[in-house]
């Protein structure tokens, strides 16, 4: 994981991904999660759910925390939280990784 360590007056310390210091996090880019074959942005778990089922993919309900994912033809396994608001680039990463150009992860 990249990025700049942000060091606060009170000594509090955090990451900030794709650096720039307090002065750029309002100009930060977020990521967003791209469907390559139709160019849609997922927004919502709902239409991830979909696009991932077309492709092999089925919802596995082991761990009532997490919205998971698994291929029979495979050992991957996909793992999101529960929340959208929560769907972090790591979790698009992850997609990307085990979904070969259907997916990919964009700059908004």
């Amino acid at each position: 994981m990249s990025g700049v360590w942000v060091f606060k007056q009170n000594g509090v310390v955090r990451l900030v991904e794709g650096g720039g210091g307090e002065s750029s996090q309002g100009s930060r880019r977020r990521k967003v999660l791209v469907h390559v074959p139709t160019n849609e942005v997922v927004t919502s778990y709902d239409r991830l759910g979909r696009i991932l089922s077309s492709l092999g993919w089925e919802r596995y309900y082991d761990d009532p925390d997490l919205l998971q994912f698994h291929k029979r033809t495979n050992v991957h396994l996909i793992s999101l939280p529960k929340d959208f608001n929560k769907f972090k680039s790591m979790h698009m990463y992850d997609i990307v990784v085990k979904n070969r150009n259907i997916f990919e992860v964009r700059d908004m």
